[in-house]
């Protein structure tokens, strides 16, 4: 049974939110075990995640609209509130400015809020070694962490050769949602 919004009457919701990086066209994994797990799922993109992704396929999974803008005031809420975020795949920028609470874009603002409203949060970082050598990355890791956002086991890979799609384990957002989500019940 649905409610007014569309949405199924006892299911939890689930933002996967995507950002721009070579493995986000496989979002669908995440979005599938998700839904098998009792989640109804809606994503929020980057501007640039968008390009990443085969938007009317993910539309069509999930049965919401992606969202990547702000929306007018006026204009209804395409998404229902979520029970929980993950962040998957999460970038190297995405990830430094959510620690530092900029909020310049539709995702950055759901997430600096997501920490105010007590949102259990887990994210998937994906970047290259060297970027996470920067003490910049280092440090949002911890000032996340100390959020209470989980953040993943990823490895990061070789610079300029991308890949590290084979140890990329998407279903371990949910896994570290769980205890969270038990939390909170």
């Amino acid at each position: 049974m649905s409610d007014q919004s569309g949405r199924e009457a006892g299911k939890p919701f689930l933002y996967v939110v995507v950002c721009a990086a070579g493995i986000a066209g496989n979002v669908g994994r995440l979005i599938s075990a998700a839904q098998e797990a009792g989640w109804e799922v809606g994503v929020v993109a980057t501007p640039q995640g968008l390009g990443f992704i085969d938007a009317p396929s993910i539309e069509a999974q999930t049965g919401y609209p992606i969202r990547s803008a702000w929306r007018a005031p006026t204009d209804p809420r395409p998404l229902p509130p979520p029970d929980a975020i993950a962040v998957v795949p999460a970038t190297f920028n995405t990830i430094n400015k959510w620690a530092a609470g900029i909020s310049d874009t539709l995702v950055l603002g759901i997430l600096c809020e997501s920490y105010g409203l007590g949102i259990p949060t887990a994210v998937l970082p994906y970047v290259n070694a060297a970027q996470a050598a920067h003490p910049a990355y280092v440090e949002s890791l911890w000032r996340l962490r100390g959020m209470g956002v989980v953040i993943g086991s990823y490895e990061p890979h070789r610079p300029k050769a991308g890949g590290g799609a084979d140890r990329f384990h998407w279903e371990e957002a949910l896994e570290l949602l769980a205890p969270r989500l038990s939390k909170r019940e």
